[in-house]
């Protein structure tokens, strides 16, 4: 800092000297007075430069932090997005073991209860085939189903012939 000082202060002091030289020869006060006021204005200059690079770091800095915030932000949405999936997935599965196990037990109810009713219906229903199997069977075994002549003369019952069969018979 001191050599940019020195610099920046020899610079100034020959830049005012070179336009007062135009005007005349210059004595030693005037020389030392312009060297003093060459070395303030640096002092400024470089203090107001200081500043503007302290801002600019800072700046920077605070992007930085901004930007590494910003990712840490992101990382911890994340990280909870994924919590919150996780969690999701885990209770969609209980309901869907829930559902599973209350309607495997309804399911199985359904057909331990369907499977009688079906086995009584079924037997009502042989039941009542087999009472008009009975009747029909009653029924032809009392009728002769065949009327040939001489099935004809065992239709009464009792081996006579009737007189439709007489006639027809000779």
């Amino acid at each position: 800092m001191k050599a940019k000082k020195k610099s920046l202060t020899a610079e100034i002091a020959g830049t005012i000297e070179a336009k007062l030289s135009e005007a005349g020869e210059q004595s030693k006060k005037v020389k030392k007075a312009i060297t003093k006021s060459a070395s303030r204005l640096a002092d400024e200059i470089l203090s107001i430069f200081g500043k503007e690079e302290k801002k600019k770091k800072k700046q920077s800095a605070k992007a930085e932090k901004k930007v590494e915030k910003k990712t840490q932000k992101a990382a911890k949405k994340q990280e909870n997005n994924q919590i919150k999936a996780d969690k999701s997935t885990k209770s969609a599965a209980k309901e869907k073991a829930t559902i599973e196990q209350e309607t495997k037990p309804a399911a199985a109810a359904k057909t331990e209860t369907s499977a009688p009713k079906q086995s009584s219906g079924n037997r009502a229903a042989k039941s009542t085939t087999s009472a008009t199997n009975r009747r029909s069977t009653s029924k032809t075994a009392a009728r002769p189903q065949n009327t040939s002549s001489a099935d004809k003369s065992s239709a009464n019952g009792n081996g006579t012939p009737t007189k439709s069969e007489t006639t027809t018979a000779d």
